[in-house]
Order: structure tokens, then C-alpha cells, then sequence
């Protein structure tokens, strides 16, 4: 029972360190700055334009969007037929600070490229995301009742065979701060799952309201929506690619500024 007693207490210890640990305030922040095309200042904004066999598209840069960076897109159809679009086309490879082209980590006879995030594919996933995480805290409050039912068998079990009152002492704050222990993981438990939940919630209006749809774009009309591209820390500029088949690939370059700091230091 003693052995009990100090594993149950080195897990609190050991849970409340590490929730500590977790809420140390910094601040990442990006931005990217086209550098290619026809760049303009349109209010306060920097906006790049490039046009290629009579496709053209007009980015600029949004915002940081959990783990992506956000550009406002506009494509344009400037042919005489219609023109397929789809937010999966844009490409990025991630240049270094002499526009070099990266290597992979998970594969260094590559080059460090990705795709841009498939709104339809995200916003398929959500539903087993939701379901995912209701599991994750089912499974935290079985673990809440055994390490309750651990220490209250430890508890009645110390409080019986303690030889002094210094020792009934030590062992009651003991079990005190176990209970203690124990109410503060449920709290973050719950905490963590609504707060989960309420982030698959706009993620999921992310992807069916503001993502640049798939769709069929006729001749001389435009559309416009967010394309998301998966953060690439390492990255002083990235190299955005739309991709028509057969038809056009119009490119656009980013400079990137990534900048990490403590919250209290942010101006």
C-alpha cells in the first residue's frame, strides 16, 4: 500500500508539472510578403498578381490559422472556356534564405514541397475527429476512477497503520493533495475536450465557408476564398505553384518571416 501511495503521488506530481510546463506564454508569429509578379499596396495589404496563358490569380497574405498560414486568393478565367478549380492545385517547396530549394526531413532526397490543404478531404475528417476525442475522454475518466479508487484504498490503509501522529500527519496531506491532484486532472480533461471540440467546430465552418472551393469556373468569371498551406517553419520563402493541367502553371513567391517570443515581450 505505500508503494500505492507514492506511485499515485508521484503521478500528480509528475501531471501538474508538466500542465505547468504546457501554459508557458509565447508567441509565434508569420508573415509572408509576395515577391513576385505585379506586387501593389491595396489597402495596407501587399497583393501580387501573375497571369499565364490566360489564368491569373491575385494573392495576398491573410493570417496565421492554427497550424497553417492563410493566403486570399482570386483566380480568374480569362479564356474562352471553362477552367477546373481546386485549392489541392496550389503547390509550395520551401526555399532557404538564398531561395535554395529545402530537402525533406522525412526524406533528404527530396525537395521540402507539400499541397495545399483539400477543404472537401479536411471537412470529411471532422466527424471522426469529434468521435476520436469523445473516446480520448471516456478513456480519461476510467483512468480519473482508478487512480480514485488507488488512493482511497491508500488512504484507509495508511490512515489504520500509521505508527505516530506525525506520520498520520505526513501521510494525510499526502492523500490530500492526491484528491487534489485528481480533481485538477478532470478539470483539464473536460477543459481540453470542449475546448477540442469547440476548435473542430470552426474548422469545420473553415472548410465549408471560407476555403477556395473545387468547382467548374467559366470563362471570364473570377471566385475567391482562403487557401491554406501547413505551416514549414524552416522556410525564408516559399514558391507557390497553381497548376492547370495541360493548360498553365502560374507562379508566385512568398518571402517568410517566422518570429517566436514571449508574450510579455510582444509590442
Amino acid at each position: 500500500m505505500k508503494n500505492r501511495s507514492t506511485l499515485v503521488s508521484f503521478f500528480v506530481t509528475l501531471l501538474l508539472g508538466s500542465t505547468l510546463l504546457s501554459c508557458a506564454p509565447t508567441i509565434s508569429s508569420y508573415r509572408l510578403e509576395p515577391v513576385s509578379g505585379d506586387v501593389a499596396t491595396i489597402d495596407g495589404r501587399q497583393v501580387t498578381k501573375s497571369t499565364q496563358n490566360g489564368v491569373t490569380v491575385v494573392a495576398s497574405f491573410e493570417r496565421e490559422d492554427l497550424e497553417y498560414v492563410t493566403l486570399d486568393v482570386e483566380v480568374k478565367n480569362q479564356t474562352d472556356h471553362p477552367i477546373e478549380i481546386n485549392p489541392a492545385d496550389f503547390r509550395y517547396v520551401a526555399l532557404g534564405a538564398s531561395q535554395d530549394t529545402l530537402t525533406d526531413p522525412r526524406n533528404t532526397g527530396l525537395s521540402l514541397a507539400r499541397s495545399a490543404a483539400d477543404p472537401t478531404y479536411e471537412a470529411g475528417r471532422i466527424p471522426l475527429k469529434r468521435k476520436q476525442e469523445q473516446q480520448r475522454l471516456k478513456r480519461a475518466k476510467v483512468l480519473n476512477t482508478l487512480l480514485l479508487v488507488a488512493v482511497i484504498a491508500s488512504d484507509v490503509s495508511s490512515s489504520s497503520n500509521s505508527r505516530s501522529y506525525s506520520e498520520y500527519v505526513g501521510k494525510r496531506i499526502g492523500h490530500d493533495f492526491a484528491y487534489q491532484g485528481i480533481a485538477v486532472k478532470r478539470v483539464i480533461d473536460r477543459t481540453t475536450f470542449a475546448d477540442r471540440m469547440q476548435r473542430y467546430d470552426y474548422e469545420e465552418y473553415r472548410w465549408r465557408e471560407l476555403a477556395l472551393k473545387a468547382n467548374t469556373l467559366a470563362a471570364g468569371e473570377s471566385v475567391r476564398g482562403f487557401v491554406y498551406l501547413t505551416k514549414v517553419p524552416q522556410a525564408r520563402y516559399l514558391g507557390v505553384t497553381y497548376t492547370i493541367p495541360e493548360q498553365a502553371s502560374v507562379p508566385l513567391l512568398f518571402k517568410q518571416e517566422f518570429v517566436t517570443q514571449k508574450k510579455g515581450h510582444r509590442r
